[in-house]
């Protein structure tokens, strides 16, 4: 099969929801995919963050293969291996108390936000009910987690939205406490915005919103769907913010490429959802449990250096450059925003896949690149030089 035979038949049997470039991709290895026709493309956007170890990593393959040989479902109504000794790693790991696994980020956004409101309704009732999230956000694409995406181009087409969500501007302290009123259960955050525009928030910010959180009694909740499972060289990106949060969800590059999502909550609200409050027929799937297991036991502390100095690197040899369609550089580890200038940054990302990149954007201006954790300097270097060449003027 040829890159236009495959296009062809996807486009007679697949909905046109998403803009997608012409390029088939067939299979790859470490962080390089190749397209039918033989074509090589470092990939800088993992799948959008989830590839967290590349392709054709071995422990991963023999991971899924091995558990879908033994045990490939069986639903929650039993207990299985691979999820309590996820479970387990993920809580010893970040001081969290229990779990809760889901399939996606939007479904483990969602999870969040019952798991606030059941909260405050069992300690305050039904009138505490409101969350506060940020301008610029992206929770996901439910009608809930849309709802409470702070950006307007996506409140469009599916109303009625979900009620109470409020948005407010990031790094006002005083907006948020004059938002959260009386009747907040909770302030849900990403610490960088990654579709946004890949804005980190402020240290002093944070502690700020926690430090309310706490002294307010509402639960202070942390979307790291984008930023979590090692992206920006902790395991999950609140280490590096000195707070604690009562909620923090996780997806993308959880599983290595399985779909595979979930939260985690603090003793403060672990024992909230109780049974039959919440579910899902995949959660916890034994194979990308599995599979996930693998990802965890590679980001060792000398991995999670190791993304750090890979990410300051990148950003060094772009800086390096000085090239004049680049105005800044942002973000952390491998979750990085090149802000452009007098160039647009979809044209860019295209005319990176037509030279052997794959590129992503963000917000109105910035080209965000998020290879896989695991990509050697080489890879990075050949993409970079690419990168250079299709932004010389």
């Amino acid at each position: 099969m040829t890159n236009k035979d495959l296009i062809h038949l996807h486009d007679q049997h697949i909905m046109g929801t998403y803009g997608r470039f012409p390029i088939a991709l067939s299979h790859g290895k470490g962080a390089t995919l190749y397209d039918f026709d033989g074509k090589a493309y470092i990939d800088f956007a993992s799948g959008i963050g989830v590839n967290s170890l590349g392709y054709g990593n071995e422990a991963w393959v023999r991971a899924v293969a091995e558990q879908a040989a033994r045990l490939g479902h069986v639903s929650n109504l039993y207990y299985t291996e691979p999820a309590a000794r996820l479970a387990e790693a993920l809580c010893r790991r970040t001081g969290m108390d229990k779990v809760f696994f889901a399939n996606s980020g939007a479904e483990s956004n969602e999870g969040l936000i019952k798991l606030a409101r059941k909260y405050s309704h069992d300690k305050y009732g039904p009138e505490r009910s409101q969350i506060v999230t940020l301008h610029q956000s992206f929770h996901g694409r439910t009608i809930s987690t849309l709802a409470a995406t702070g950006q307007d181009v996506f409140h469009n087409h599916f109303f009625p939205f979900t009620e109470g969500f409020v948005h407010v501007p990031a790094g006002d302290i005083d907006a948020l406490k004059t938002a959260a009123g009386t009747g907040t259960c909770a302030v849900l955050l990403e610490l960088i915005q990654g579709e946004g525009g890949v804005l980190p928030l402020d240290k002093v910010y944070v502690a700020e919103v926690a430090a309310f959180c706490k002294a307010q009694d509402i639960l202070l909740l942390i979307d790291e769907v984008q930023t979590g499972i090692g992206r920006t060289g902790s395991l999950f990106a609140f280490q590096q913010y000195g707070i604690t949060p009562d909620g923090v969800s996780f997806a993308k590059g959880i599983a290595g490429g399985v779909p595979f999502g979930g939260f985690l909550a603090a003793e403060t609200c672990s024992t909230v959802l109780g049974p039959g409050t919440h579910a899902t027929t995949f959660g916890g799937n034994p194979i990308g449990a599995a599979a996930a297991g693998v990802v965890l036991d590679t980001l060792t502390d000398e991995t999670l250096r190791e993304i750090t100095d890979k990410g300051r690197y990148i950003q060094e040899q772009i800086l390096s450059m000085q090239n004049p369609y680049v105005a800044e550089i942002r973000g952390l580890g491998l979750m990085i925003g090149i802000i452009l200038q007098d160039i647009s940054h979809k044209e860019v990302v295209g005319k990176l896949g037509d030279a052997g990149v794959l590129a992503l954007t963000a917000g109105s201006e910035t080209l965000r690149l998020l290879p896989p954790l695991t990509i050697s300097y080489a890879e990075i270097d050949t993409g970079l030089a690419i990168l250079q060449s299709v932004l010389t003027p």
